[in-house]
Order: structure tokens, then C-alpha cells, then sequence
């Protein structure tokens, strides 16, 4: 089923956009990764421009986060405190992005910047993954048990001000949790990115975080920083393509909740590998496409503006005349759609509880 994006004014095929995203958000779910450093790759290798992939994709990311950080709401598994003070840093770090992002793409170099970050960050990940989990594997079969210190001292645990979080039952320099937000931050604005694969594991070994409250904050810092992302990109570039990310978001959505619940019925250890292979695999198609490949010449085929439908032509409108309120209304399709998706998963959860209940007594 192909159709004319109205912002990026490039042709796709929606279902095929659709399945890649229900297969990303499954992964997410299933591995607790998220699935910005995938998902933008593909949309590039299916012919939209880096440039669009990037907002397009934070924007998608705002929504399964927002599911994911409600779901953790209500179960009580999230430290507002430290998510605030790293908020604080990633909407510093963001603008910085931001700038950096302007900087680039008037020189023409965004592009090559963006395929180059995800080429070595894909190439450092998938390797790490793939180590780590070869390792989990042996470690498993020989039974091995090996006690991890969980919380090292570095120079950043020597800063000033330090703040008690209840909640997380740490005492950190206010200046730990906001450094590591200015890091994420900085990564989403130009990568498109939620961070999570850094902001996790600075949680764990550096913060000193309780595991179960990983995730939720990890989620909730997310939303502002994919939000911020959301609307500077819309206001000044006019990239947001709200036709794209309502198509990402219903697949990365509904694949989270699969992936999530496949996780509750199996053992992904194992499959950290072949997950590790996969990044791997699209990190060295990065590089291919964007260093190794020879040019072709390609006839782009003209897109007639004329043909596009009503809706189309309404987005296109909007955007160009009200940017900011343009930005906004797709951070509000991700919240909403995010927070119904939480709100009916939880409703079907408790139905569900009460149904095998019932069948018991």
C-alpha cells in the first residue's frame, strides 16, 4: 500500500512501515532495549532522508514511552525526583543538540554525521551485547555465579550538593543525574534516539539505582527529552510528519505490549545474541550504504503535490502555518495514544486476574 508522506514527500508502503515497527517495538519489549537505534536505520534504508528519520522516530518514541512510564505508575515503580533532575539536564543537553543539528545541516553534513553516529554506536553496542551475552551463555551452562558490584566510585560521585533520593535510596551530588541527562539529551536532538542504553546502565553502576525502578525513570526521562525533541524539530525544520509517526507508533505500541508479554513467558537471555548480531548486522549496513557503496544515479520520481488527498493536504497547511501548535499536536498523539494504550493493557490485566479467579473458586 504506497503513500505520499505530505512533510518528507517521499513515497512508502505503509503496511511494510507498519511491520517493521511492530517487530522493533517487540524487540523493545522483549529485551527492554529501546528501539530508536533500529527503527531510524530502517526508515533510512527504506528512502527517507536522515533528517526526517530522526524527529520522526523521537516522536514515536515519545509515544511508547509515555505507555511504558504509565504502566509503571501504576504499579509504583518510578522516582520522580531523580527523573526530574535528569530531565533537567537532558532539556540542556537537548538544546545543545539542537544547535549542533542546525550547525550541521547548514553546512549540508547532517546526513553524514547521522550514518557515521549510528554506524559506531551499532558497531560499540552489537559487540558489547554480543560479548556479554556469549559470555551469560557459557556462564550458564558451566553454572557458573559470578557476584557483580553494582555501585563503583568514580570522579563524578566527588561533586557538590548532594541530595537525598528517598526513593531510590541514594545520596548523590544533584550534578550526577543531571550530567548523564545532558549526555542523553545531546544523543536524542541529533540521533533521534530515547538514550536508553546509556541512561540504563549510568542508573545502574554509576546512580546506584534499585533495578526495579529502572525502567520507569528510564521511561519517564524519556518523554520529556523525545518531546523537546518533537517540537524544536517540528518548529524549525518542519520535519514531523504526522502521517509517519501515527503509523510508527500503533506498530511500536502494540508490539512493546507483545514483546512484554513474551518476556513474562521466556527466558530472552538467549536471545540477546541473536540481537546483538541483528545491530551488528545493521551497523555494517550503515557503513555500506554510506562509505562503501558506489552512487547511482536516481531518477526521483516527482512528487505532485496536487495529488495529495485531503488529510495530506491539511497536515501540509498546518505545518507550515502554525510549526509550534503543529509540534505539539504530535507530542499529544503520542501522549494520548501512549497513555490508552497503558490505561487498556492494565484494564485487561486485572480483568484478566479476575477472570482465572473466578475459574478457580
Amino acid at each position: 500500500m504506497e503513500y505520499i508522506l505530505p512533510i518528507a514527500q517521499v513515497e512508502i508502503n505503509i503496511i511494510l512501515i507498519f511491520l517493521l515497527s511492530l517487530f522493533v517495538g517487540v524487540l523493545s519489549g522483549l529485551f527492554g532495549v529501546g528501539g530508536g537505534f533500529l527503527m531510524t536505520p530502517f526508515l533510512i534504508f527504506m528512502g527517507i532522508p536522515p533528517a526526517y528519520a530522526v524527529p520522526n522516530e523521537a516522536s514515536n518514541i515519545l509515544g511508547t514511552s509515555v505507555s511504558g512510564s504509565t504502566t509503571h505508575y501504576l504499579k509504583g515503580t518510578l522516582d520522580y525526583k531523580m527523573g526530574l533532575m535528569i530531565v533537567i539536564g537532558g532539556t540542556i543537553g537537548t538544546l545543545l543538540g539542537i544547535l549542533t543539528f542546525s550547525y550541521l545541516k547548514d553546512i549540508g553534513r547532517i546526513n553524514e554525521v547521522i550514518s557515521l553516529s549510528y554506524m559506531y554506536i551499532l558497531a560499540i553496542l552489537g559487540t558489547f551485547m554480543l560479548i556479554q551475552g556469549v559470555s551469560e551463555i557459557d556462564k550458564a551452562r558451566k553454572k557458573i555465579v559470578v557476584k557483580k558490584k553494582l555501585h563503583s566510585h568514580y570522579w563524578i560521585h566527588g561533586l557538590p550538593f548532594r541530595m537525598r533520593f528517598k526513593k531510590s535510596g541514594v545520596y548523590e551530588s544533584v550534578f550526577t543525574p543531571i550530567i548523564i541527562g545532558l549526555i542523553v539529551g545531546y544523543i536524542a536532538a541529533i540521533m533521534g534516539i530515547g538514550g536508553a542504553f546509556i541512561l540504563v546502565p549510568a542508573m545502574i553502576y554509576i546512580i546506584g539505582m534499585p533495578t526495579k525502578l529502572i525502567p520507569g525513570t528510564s521511561l519517564f526521562v524519556t518523554i520529556f527529552v523525545s518531546a523537546i525533541v518533537t517540537v524544536l524539530h517540528a518548529f524549525n525544520y518542519g520535519t514531523i510528519d504526522l502521517i509517519l509517526v501515527i503509523i510508527l507508533i500503533l506498530g511500536s505500541i502494540v508490539g512493546v505490549q507483545v514483546g512484554q508479554k513474551l518476556g513474562e513467558k521466556i527466558d530472552s537471555s538467549e536471545f540477546k545474541t541473536i540481537l546483538a548480531l541483528l545491530i551488528l548486522g545493521v551497523g555494517v549496513a550503515i557503513a555500506y550504504e554510506s562509505f562503501i557503496k558506489e552512487e547511482e544515479t536516481v531518477v526521483k520520481k516527482a512528487i505532485n503535490l496536487e495529488n495529495l488527498d485531503k488529510i495530506s493536504m491539511f497536515i501540509l497547511d498546518y505545518s507550515k502555518d502554525l510549526p509550534t501548535f503543529y509540534g505539539l499536536t504530535s507530542v499529544i498523539i503520542a501522549v494520548v495514544v501512549g497513555v490508552g494504550a497503558a490505561i487498556l493493557r492494565n484494564s485487561f490485566s486485572k480483568w484478566n486476574k479476575s477472570r482465572i479467579e473466578k475459574l478457580k473458586s
